[in-house]
């Protein structure tokens, strides 16, 4: 291939963007750097942390973005999980508080601790920590 990838942003395709804007903003401590809104409300987010960057866009505002028969289907793509790896799974699970757990923590045999929480778009979220080495 003639061409080199930069980077790949994950774009969650919310049914509203402020819950779970207000999530990874209030629990996990992203910040937002870019809105555009969709009406009365917000279409798009874009959220970045440790240089880690999330988008969240509305349905309607992906509705709106395509061109006509395109959606026929329904919004194309939109099924997502995210895998997380960080350096402090015990300070995630702090941040997370009492959001409620949809995988509780565990160690699996790839060498990773655990834990899954479903966002207020509905995507699963696995935050994960390597296992020390023993």
């Amino acid at each position: 291939m003639s061409f080199a990838c930069s980077r790949i942003t994950t774009v969650l395709v919310v049914t509203t963007v402020e819950p779970s804007l207000a999530f990874w903003e209030g629990r996990l401590g992203f910040t937002k750097v870019a809105e555009v809104p969709h009406g009365d409300v917000l279409g798009f987010a874009m959220l970045v942390k440790d240089g880690v960057e999330l988008m969240l866009q509305s349905e309607a505002s992906v509705r709106d973005d395509l061109p006509a028969g395109a959606l026929d289907a329904g919004v194309p793509g939109t099924a997502a999980a995210l895998f997380i790896e960080v350096n402090d799974l015990a300070g995630v699970e702090a941040a997370l508080g009492d959001w409620p757990i949809a995988m509780p923590r565990r160690t699996t045999f790839y060498g990773m601790h655990e834990v899954g929480v479903r966002e207020p778009g509905g995507h699963v979220v696995t935050f994960a920590e390597k296992a020390a080495e023993g």
